[in-house]
């Protein structure tokens, strides 16, 4: 799976797991140069605390565009670390 934004390759994985239709891609797929940290958190009920990036590609942004679980409930152990991505980002085979 890859993951596009602004014409660029963020992320590429074969290894990607899915949750809820959302395709997350292990902390080594992404191409963390255009990843910046933001302050943003949400809290999902049976996954646990979500952090943020917002995404920086040939100069335009993308805030809080991609998301992870730091830390997860039991229940989503298996995409502890792993990234999502919303906000226009096209994930794709």
């Amino acid at each position: 799976m890859k993951a596009i934004w602004n014409n660029q390759i963020i992320a590429e994985s074969d290894a990607t797991k899915v949750v809820e239709g959302n395709h997350y891609f292990p902390p080594s797929a992404i191409k963390s140069e255009f990843f910046i940290p933001s302050n943003t958190h949400t809290v999902c009920h049976w996954k646990g605390t979500a952090s943020y990036y917002t995404l920086s590609v040939n100069g335009k942004e993308n805030k809080d565009a991609a998301w992870y679980y730091p830390e997860t409930s039991d229940l989503a152990k298996e995409i502890k670390g792993y990234i999502a991505f919303w906000r226009g980002v096209e994930v794709k085979p």
